[in-house]
């Protein structure tokens, strides 16, 4: 409803609601979340006030323009009403006219959208987990079998005055049951609403047991024809089923209706996160009211970003990001989009990827904080998460954003090779600090300080070695290091000892990098992870082309996160499977050592490397050759245990 035709609509619905010629009414009478104004002077919930945009069913209100605020002031001065509010004003839209008209926001939540980008049991099962998803159909499938729905189009409302009086009653009870003085929801506006632009679009659907209505819903098709707003619900409070269920149970009703209509979207309303959440929403788009009132003072203006960071190459300080990912905040769920000059008689997979991504770093980093090992990670917010296309995509766009020709990148051998593949590609000068100690777990702090690199690119749990770094003389290099330090930790999962991923937000030259492919198995969705400071992610950002993390991949990640028993299960199975092998393999003839791992594979030296290596191979098993990196040996994964014991059988082979 972001047309401003639906907007005048929905206020001569108010206005009807409030038996007055213009929208006008005191704030806890306008159903536009009054709650939210109760920190400020009492007055202002006690003088007439003007509301300009959409009001009274919630929709987000288009962005009033000069002109638009002007004909505001102009009317409110003419009608001598003191306050003007324009609710639900999305955060994301230009507020500059409400501004420097005198108007101040007032947080107002979020709406809430549920993105129908699959089979509504898949994505629910992805966006609240499997227990939440069958409880939610079960409870709509047993009230299917108690209730019947009717559904009325409201332009046939007045054939159906049981029906219209029952919404009233309901919303009656509802207004007295939550200690509202005034509710909005009654005939007359009913019947307004029926009888304007918006009646064509909108249907009353009514539940029943038996003659009695327990449940009014009211909702609207989307003018693009591509969603449906979900405008407001009532049940009876004694109703056996409870208020709980019989809402959440509409709702489910509602989605499987619009998938099967072909819609994409349904829009919750504005509401609390974590309730809506609950139900599905995976779209959170932050709301204010802007209220033009006396005696209130607006905030200080906020800036536009992060400050860049001071580690961004000169290049990337000159230029922006990139044009598409440069509106990701604004969301096109509800507009006409035809902008992209993709083909609209293919569906959805003609479209490009979702790129807000906000809400899925959110779950990501909820989802990490509760992982031993991980103490401050919740701390930081999707502001610090930047997705990439694996974390070695993440290797690329760090060292394209965050070094110039000439400054160095230093790897600490024996290391992941395309740290350094990348840094030649990229014609920076490669410093090669090779670890020491017999685990090599021991960094050259020293000699990496006194090189004076621009990037440290370490790797921890190590990747071939599949030992951990010492910890305190990582901290050093952080604290002492001038230049960047990036932590690649793609195994730490499997690892009993902490991730470095809480320290981000104390450090403004660290950045932590993760990945999804190994512990939690999505390695064909390509999903990468950098942690930073704001300033660099926005560095990061300005070099990463949009749309490189796809929609399929996000849905995967996001019911992976949602439903992480599994994998965290698997974690704990492979570390089982890792100490048996090691042991095993220590015993083993062909064997002259195993490096302690604390990731996902084994690091094996052998007493006759090209013989083991050709049993391998004539056995039909591929294992990672590190001869190169380190004399003598071959990286073993740790597979099932029927592939496990192949592995065995080929090595004893081979003696």
């Amino acid at each position: 409803m972001r047309r401003p035709t639906d907007a005048e609509a929905l206020q001569q619905v108010l206005s009807t609601a409030l038996g007055s010629p213009e929208p006008v009414g005191f704030l806890p009478q306008l159903g536009a979340g009054q709650g939210a104004f109760s920190p400020l002077d009492p007055a202002v919930l006690e003088r007439p006030t003007l509301v300009g945009g959409a009001a009274l069913y919630n929709p987000a209100a288009p962005t009033p323009t000069v002109s638009t605020v002007d004909e505001l002031v102009r009317r409110a001065k003419a009608l001598d009403v003191p306050q003007i509010l324009v609710p639900h004003v999305r955060r994301t839209d230009d507020p500059s006219a409400l501004r420097a008209a005198g108007f101040v926001p007032v947080a107002a939540g979020a709406e809430c959208v549920v993105r129908l980008t699959g089979e509504v049991d898949e994505l629910l099962r992805a966006r609240v987990g499997g227990a939440r998803q069958r409880a939610l159909r079960r409870c709509h499938e047993a009230l299917s079998r108690d209730l019947t729905w009717e559904r009325i189009p409201l332009s046939e409302l007045g054939g159906a005055p049981r029906a219209r009086d029952a919404f009233v009653e309901l919303h009656r009870r509802r207004a007295e049951r939550l200690g509202q003085g005034h509710d909005p929801y009654n005939t007359k506006a009913l019947d307004a609403l029926a009888d304007g632009a918006l009646g064509d679009r909108t249907q009353l659907l009514v539940r029943r047991r038996g003659d009695s209505v327990v449940q009014a819903v009211l909702t609207a098709t989307s003018y693009n024809g591509r969603g449906l707003y979900h405008l407001t619900q009532a049940v009876d409070p004694d109703d056996p089923v409870g208020v709980a269920d019989l809402h959440a149970a509409a709702l489910y009703g509602i989605y499987l209706d619009a998938r099967r209509s072909g819609l994409h979207w349904v829009h919750l309303g504005p509401g609390e996160r974590h309730g809506k959440r609950d139900l599905g929403a995976d779209l959170f788009v932050p709301l204010d009211h802007w209220l033009r009132a006396d005696n209130l003072t607006a905030p200080k203006e906020a800036e536009a970003g992060p400050e860049l960071s001071r580690f961004a190459a000169d290049p990337v300080t000159t230029v922006p990001v990139p044009g598409p990912a440069r509106s990701r905040h604004q969301p096109r769920f509800d507009t006409i989009d035809l902008s992209s000059n993709t083909n609209p008689f293919l569906g959805t997979a003609s479209q490009y990827p979702h790129l807000d991504t906000a809400e899925l770093a959110d779950t990501y980093l909820s989802t990490i904080a509760k992982l031993p090992g991980h103490e401050g990670a919740g701390a930081l917010t999707a502001d610090h998460l930047l997705f990439s296309s694996g974390s070695v995509d993440g290797v690329m766009l760090l060292l394209a954003a965050l070094a110039s020709p000439g400054e160095a990148v230093c790897v600490t051998p024996p290391t992941f090779p395309l740290y350094a593949h990348f840094a030649r590609l990229l014609r920076l000068p490669l410093l090669e600090v090779p670890l020491r100690g017999e685990d090599l777990s021991e960094l050259d702090t020293e000699r990496i300080l006194a090189g004076d690199p621009r990037v440290t690119i370490l790797c921890d749990p190590n990747n071939p070695v599949g030992t951990r770094l010492d910890p305190a003389q990582v901290r050093a290099l952080v604290t002492g290091a001038r230049g960047l330090v990036v932590i690649d930790e793609a195994y730490v999962e499997f690892s009993e000892k902490p991730s470095y991923a809480g320290l981000v937000a104390e450090h403004d030259n660290l950045i932590v990098l993760r990945t999804l492919s190994k512990a939690w198995g999505l390695a064909s969705a390509r999903c990468g992870i950098a942690l930073a400071q704001p300033g660099i992610i926005d560095a990061l950002r300005r070099v990463q082309v949009p749309f490189g993390f796809t929609d399929a991949s996000q849905s995967a990640v996001r019911e992976r996160l949602t439903n992480a028993r599994r994998a965290l299960a698997s974690v704990r199975h492979i570390r089982a499977e890792r100490d048996r092998m090691a042991q095993t393999l220590a015993e083993h003839p062909a064997v002259q050592r195993v490096f302690p791992s604390e990731a996902n594979f084994l690091l094996v030296r052998l007493h006759k490397h090209e013989r083991v290596m050709e049993e391998l191979h004539n056995a039909g098993i591929t294992v990672a050759d590190v001869g190169f990196l380190i004399p003598g040996t071959c990286r073993i994964s740790i597979g099932n245990r029927r592939a496990n014991e192949a592995v065995l059988a080929a090595l004893s082979a081979a003696v």
